[in-house]
């Protein structure tokens, strides 16, 4: 069980969608997260560079045939971060109780 911890880096909910869609596989193409997201390029490459900065994912760049492919991964530190994070929204949703359980 990881370490509850808030993670400011991945809780918008764009980069939360993209490190739990990469949390799912050991790589993804980038075409395949950018059309899974629904995001363009270069919304997508902003995000990647975004978290690939924080040591959170990994990219490989590399040719096929005459084409270019990128694909990314978690990193350890990602996944840390990432399972870290959802503790925490379990335990932010833990408090949580409804109204009328706080009048009994």
């Amino acid at each position: 069980m990881s370490t509850a911890r808030f993670d400011e880096l991945i809780h918008p909910s764009t980069r939360l969608s993209l490190v739990a869609t990469l949390a799912a596989a050991d790589w993804a193409e980038f075409a395949f997260l950018r059309d899974r997201l629904n995001l363009s390029d270069s919304a997508l490459s902003k995000q990647l560079a975004t978290l690939e900065e924080a040591g959170y994912v990994a990219t490989e760049r590399r040719l096929d045939g005459k084409r270019r492919k990128v694909r990314a991964r978690l990193t350890p530190a990602g996944r840390a971060a990432f399972d870290g994070h959802i503790a925490a929204l379990r335990e932010i949703l833990a408090g949580a109780t409804a109204p009328e359980d706080r009048a009994r």
